[in-house]
């Protein structure tokens, strides 16, 4: 839904009824639900996701935990919110498209006593879920902590970041059945610049020599016999960035050339061409008879 990707990502102009998510769900199979970090979302809006993706079998949903569980700490949780995060992802839970929750922490969650208890806590109020957590403080990279996750069944998030100060850098870390690996750009100017809107600090294209890395991590992780799903999610969404950079992983891991929107590939043609070929633009509602 980010209006930046009007024109790149989604045609222009396009009809009122033209579904995203829809149009997403043709050339990837998962989403990652941003809008739950900051809100728990109504249950009959997770009915309307399910069946929207009913076409596509394989498709599956990983959502963002509110930020009440991750962000705002200085004071305890109530029953109510709880039930609130639960309405939702019971339904995908139901349906069987809710493939990860992510628990995402920031570089400010650091590995001490009272985190370690806040985030045991959150873990064993949510864990009918799948869940997989994100921290990005080096001082959570000790194998006793990945030991902990391992025996509560919560997979470690794997990431790629501008690299400051005791951030966590690249791994191919497996702590569970699902493994999640995460890239957000490595937009250094504006990561943790005051003030900095969040479609800056996001703002950055990955070349294919960066990725490659990655892919190699991706299949490593993937080969591990306890993982049953591997998710890869881009999170450099400004202006399509993300699409771009998801469809070359795509075709860098499956060997072939994968569809990309029209319009990601006339914008990133340089990046894109290897790997990507232009998907046909979708007929306008208005026009289909």
């Amino acid at each position: 839904m980010y209006k930046d990707w009007d024109g790149i990502v989604y045609p222009r102009p396009k009809s009122s009824k033209f579904d995203q998510l829809r149009y997403i769900a043709d050339f990837f199979d998962t989403i990652e639900i941003n809008s739950s970090f900051y809100g728990p979302p109504l249950a009959r809006t997770a009915e309307s996701w399910v069946k929207r993706v009913k076409d596509h079998r394989d498709f599956r949903f990983t959502a963002k935990i509110w930020k009440r569980f991750t962000h705002e700490r200085d004071t305890a949780w109530t029953t109510e919110e709880v039930d609130q995060v639960r309405a939702a992802f019971d339904v995908m839970m139901d349906a069987e498209r809710l493939g990860a929750v992510l628990l995402q922490f920031p570089w400010s969650f650091k590995r001490t006593d009272e985190s370690r208890e806040w985030l045991g806590d959150v873990v064993r109020t949510f864990n009918q879920y799948p869940l997989v957590v994100e921290v990005r403080h080096s001082s959570w990279l000790a194998p006793e902590f990945l030991a902990s996750l391992a025996d509560e069944g919560v997979g470690f998030v794997n990431i790629d970041q501008p690299m400051y100060h005791d951030s966590i850098g690249p791994s191919a870390h497996v702590t569970s059945h699902v493994a999640y690996v995460r890239v957000h750009g490595r937009n250094y100017k504006d990561w943790f610049r005051d003030k900095a809107p969040v479609e800056q600090r996001y703002n950055y294209l990955y070349k294919a020599d960066e990725l490659e890395p990655w892919v190699e991590r991706v299949q490593e992780i993937a080969a591990d016999p306890t993982v049953s799903d591997a998710y890869i999610v881009t999170n450099n969404h400004y202006k399509g960035k993300a699409v771009a950079n998801a469809a070359m992983m795509k075709s860098m891991l499956t060997g072939e050339k994968v569809p990309v929107p029209s319009g990601v590939f006339d914008a990133y043609t340089d990046a894109v061409a290897p790997f990507t070929e232009p998907a046909d633009d979708p007929i306008p509602t208005a026009q289909v008879r």
